[in-house]
């Protein structure tokens, strides 16, 4: 059964969230012991001078790191984020819930609040979504997207392609950063199959109790998010979180477990979570590149310090086990 939806219990009004929300002391965000003085990298795409060597050390060092000057439109980003926010704050629940997810399943489709929920006592996240599956392109069914405003469709579907395009472009220069062939990692990959998710975080009365989003490394290829002016996303480092400062014309760049395994390990995936805060609601939007459920993701060096693994499989045990910070990628270490 699908839970109540996180923004209807923000707009309660009450003081304290719901038990199932609480996060265990040891996995509360601890806010103030957040790194607010260390930094995620910023690279400048449009500069070829050294960027390879810059790429290669925030893979390496964090596993994530934000671009300017993508050659993606600002206007789209915008846009992307407008349509969004028109989606979860100027819709009734009534119109939302038109489009609800299939609470059965993990990852389906559309508005939900429970996605890679493992269990009934999983401490859920203070976040509402809508996932759209955007490729390959017989994957996507705008009629399961919102029609309204009128050009959610058409803005989403372009991002889509957008953000592929880029995918291609990062893996194609973090193949070449470790002296591969520039196609090394996406052949290995294979065609993409792209999520689109953007997620909602309203004001939570304990943020001190709550995570709007858990520690985990995504599963995939690679990700790429934009987020709000708010903030809240922050990349484990050195043993601390560090925020993602939120840049309105950048877009963050974070490594997911196949490319860790592809590079055998020179680079990492990152782990990473979303807090939460009383003041102000919060909106990303994350586009996910997966290979196919059928294909064999393996080391491109040798000697491998990862078993072979078909990524169907490894999307399975993630789904059993839940995200646990990085310990389903750490299974298959040799």
């Amino acid at each position: 059964m699908e839970t109540l939806r996180v923004q209807l219990l923000a707009e309660k009004g009450e003081i304290s969230v719901p038990s199932q929300y609480v996060q265990p002391p040891e996995t509360r965000p601890q806010i103030e012991k957040t790194n607010v003085k260390a930094a995620v990298p910023v690279i400048d795409l449009s500069s070829r001078t050294n960027l390879l060597d810059e790429l290669k050390k925030a893979c390496k060092e964090w596993g994530a790191f934000q671009v300017i000057n993508h050659k993606v439109p600002i206007s789209l980003l915008d846009d992307m984020r407008r349509v969004g926010s028109t989606f979860f704050e100027g819709r009734t629940t009534e119109e939302k819930l038109k489009y609800s997810c299939d609470s059965a399943s993990p990852a389906s489709e559309g508005y939900g609040s429970r996605m890679l929920v493992a269990s009934n006592d999983t401490v859920l996240d203070w976040r509402d979504y809508f996932d759209h599956h955007t490729l390959p392109s017989s994957r996507r069914n705008l009629s399961h997207w919102p029609e309204s405003p009128a050009d959610y469709r058409k803005v989403v579907a372009e991002y889509s392609d957008h953000m592929k395009a880029l995918a291609q472009e990062l893996l194609g220069l973090v193949s070449e950063s470790l002296d591969l062939t520039c196609q090394c990692i996406e052949n290995v990959v294979g065609e993409f199959y792209q999520n689109i998710t953007i997620s909602y975080y309203p004001p939570c009365p304990q943020p001190e109790l709550t995570l709007g989003l858990q520690s985990h490394s995504d599963f995939g290829a690679i990700t790429l998010l934009i987020q709000d002016d708010v903030g809240g996303l922050e990349v484990f480092n050195n043993g601390e979180w560090v925020s993602v400062n939120p840049m309105s014309n950048a877009i963050c760049v974070i490594l997911a477990d196949q490319t860790e395994i592809i590079t055998n390990g020179e680079y990492k995936s990152a782990q990473h979570r979303a807090v939460t805060n009383a003041g102000r609601s919060r909106l990303s939007v994350a586009t996910f590149h997966d290979p196919a459920k059928t294909r064999q993701i393996s080391p491109a060096f040798n000697p491998p310090r990862y078993r072979p693994v078909i990524y169907g499989d490894y999307v399975s045990s993630w789904y059993t086990k839940g995200p646990e910070g990085k310990r389903n990628l750490d299974a298959l270490l040799l």
